[in-house]
């Protein structure tokens, strides 16, 4: 089971790289065109889904799912605009500093337990963004500012899906946020709007295909492997976006930025291992 779940995380993190390198390629269409293909392409997976299983589009917990869905959005367009300025494994990288934004937010609406030796992992992740910010010069600061919002977003997302809990299909999660994106991020990109020419419109289209695969296959992984095995694997992301990047996009990455991200990945995955002896 545990090949598998490496296997299914392994094809998640390639996803998520390809949608990198693809809104990163797109550098003529405004940030809500992109949010809007990349929605779009996701309800051509999840709307039929619902209809073939009979599930409420609507769900339950609708202000809720409304909620996660404008705090998604937010979070979504300020990384997709991060990639605008900075380096791909830069803006991947401090996104995952989501869970830090997600456990501060655990603490005081939620009321749940954050071991000490936690904020000591946190801490060594939230360096990794400060020597990012400090110490790299080739670092954009817009870039690095759209990308820690994006995260902070990211951990109230985190909260909202606990609060939503069972009670909603994930499936019917996924088609709210892709719902609520469509509908503001075309409306938002009708005065910017670029009309795609030829292969733009594959590689547009290609977002919500990648999008959804990326969250389904780490979907999978979790169920079939412990979290505290699988989840750290999700940092692959920022190797094969650093990779790709220096090879496509002729990215520079300076030693103060591998170390920040070293120290992001470091203290994130610690911490991933040591939930595993929380309770």
């Amino acid at each position: 089971m545990l090949k598998k779940a490496i296997q299914y995380m392994i094809i998640s993190a390639l996803a998520f790289t390809f949608l990198n390198v693809f809104v990163k390629s797109l550098s003529n269409f405004s940030v809500y065109q992109i949010v809007f293909f990349r929605a779009v392409g996701s309800l051509f997976f999840t709307i039929p889904y619902l209809l073939k299983n009979k599930i409420s589009l609507l769900g339950n917990k609708r202000s809720l799912l409304i909620m996660r869905s404008v705090f998604g959005l937010i979070s979504m367009t300020l990384f997709f605009l991060s990639l605008k300025y900075i380096a791909m494994g830069t803006a991947v990288s401090i996104r995952y500093i989501a869970p830090i934004f997600a456990a501060f937010f655990a603490l005081f609406l939620l009321k749940e337990k954050v071991k000490p030796i936690q904020w000591l992992f946190f801490s060594i992740a939230f360096l990794g963004v400060l020597v990012l910010k400090g110490f790299d010069t080739e670092v954009q600061i817009e870039g690095i500012l759209f990308a820690v919002i994006s995260a902070l977003f990211a951990g109230l997302v985190y909260i909202t899906i606990r609060k939503i809990g069972n009670e909603d299909h994930p499936v019917v999660v996924v088609n709210y946020f892709m719902v609520i994106s469509t509908i503001i991020g075309g409306l938002l990109a009708i005065n910017g709007w670029v009309n795609p020419i030829g292969k733009e419109w594959l590689v547009l289209m290609s977002l919500g295909v990648f999008g959804y695969f990326a969250q389904l296959y780490m979907t999978k992984a979790m169920q079939v492997g412990e979290t505290n095995q699988v989840a750290p694997l999700k940092y692959l992301e920022v190797i094969f976006t650093i990779i790709i990047g220096l090879l496509w996009f002729k990215e520079i990455y300076t030693i103060w930025s591998l170390i920040g991200i070293l120290l992001i990945v470091v203290g994130l995955t610690l911490n991933i291992t040591i939930k595993k002896y929380k309770n």
